[in-house]
């Protein structure tokens, strides 16, 4: 099984995510790199300013670089593309016959478009007919969440699933790879907090529900929860922290909301899909764990961690969830959007 794949901004942080994701994928085969219409002429190699712990393949280097709007012949396109371009360029793919997954956050809460974390919502890939149908594409689009959110809904959906979940309230604290490249100056964020991160608030508040909303009668009923978040960014190089606190109907204690993520097994596990990890909550006992220079690894970083679970005085329960920021929370995220897709026979 191989299917070919192709990297929209490839250049940018996320762009390169993706590239040392698909180096050694063992379903996708990257053939074709987008970048500025600027750099546009280039191998890949020699446009980009590789940021990446792996080195980048030569095979790879030597791809040229393709405009923005290039006749694409890869069979699945993951985007990277800033906001403001993905909502250009990812319909204009689709209308042209591919598959498109994207990290950006522009079509996300469109009510056609689904967004998807496969252990928490596969069914809401069902909409991807009605979509072609509205819209007339050939193709499709299906985004992953914010970078937080997808951490977050991870730990949430088990609890959701057995107990409900009436309120939420989360702080996070945002490693400065969330930022891109070159991402906040040094001279603000070493030694500091910056209690203020552009639109994340928000993302974190609309994303949740739709993602714990049902499919049903072709549209999703949003669950009906409170959620308030706040968000800072912090001297961490990669993973984000949320500290977060729930209401449930059904009363959980830190025992029974361990038991029920230490037995949480989602679509993607049980399927084996190449960037699954099983298990995909890990349940840390320590005081001090999870922590983003020690754990955002765990499950090649698309695992993600809860810790410190107790009860709270004010909503019931409360734990600590770290994720991967740039793998789970972004090119892994949409890779494994992909697997899913493929698994379901939504693409040939």
């Amino acid at each position: 099984m191989e299917y070919t794949a192709a990297v929209l901004g490839a250049t940018g942080m996320v762009g390169q995510r993706f590239i040392t994701l698909l180096q050694k994928h063992p379903w996708f085969r990257l053939i074709e790199v987008t970048g500025s219409e600027r750099r546009a002429g280039q191998h890949y190699g020699s446009a980009v300013q590789w940021k990446m712990s792996q080195p980048l393949q030569e095979h790879i280097a030597q791809l040229p670089l393709l405009p923005p709007e290039a006749e694409l012949t890869a069979q699945i396109i993951f985007s990277a593309l800033p906001a403001d371009e993905a909502k250009i360029l990812e319909p204009l793919y689709a209308r042209r016959g591919h598959a498109v997954f994207s990290n950006a956050s522009a079509l996300r809460m469109e009510e056609d478009i689904p967004l998807i974390i496969p252990e928490v919502n596969p069914e809401h890939l069902d909409m991807i007919p009605l979509q072609q149908k509205n819209r007339g594409w050939s193709g499709f689009i299906v985004t992953n969440p914010n970078c937080s959110t997808i951490q977050i809904v991870l730990a949430l959906k088990p609890l959701h699933s057995a107990a409900h979940i009436t309120q939420m309230a989360a702080v996070t604290m945002q490693a400065v790879s969330g930022a891109g490249y070159p991402g906040v100056p040094s001279y603000d964020i070493m030694g500091n907090i910056i209690p203020y991160i552009g639109q994340e608030e928000e993302k974190i508040e609309h994303e949740t529900k739709k993602l714990l909303g049902i499919w049903r009668d072709n549209h999703i009923e949003e669950a009906q929860m409170l959620i308030s978040a706040q968000c800072t960014r912090a001297p961490v190089l990669e993973g984000h922290t949320a500290m977060i606190s729930v209401a449930t109907e059904q009363s959980l204690t830190p025992q029974n909301a361990i038991e029920i993520w230490r037995n949480s097994f989602g679509l993607p596990q049980e399927l084996q899909l190449p960037s699954a990890p099983n298990p995909f909550i890990h349940v840390f006992n320590e005081n001090d764990r999870p922590q983003p220079a020690r754990d955002t690894e765990l499950g090649g970083g698309m695992a993600v961690s809860v810790g410190r679970v107790r009860e709270c005085p004010i909503f019931g329960l409360k734990f600590v969830n770290l994720g991967h920021n740039t793998i789970r929370g972004a090119a892994g995220a949409s890779l494994l959007n992909a697997e899913l897709a493929i698994a379901k026979q939504m693409i040939h």
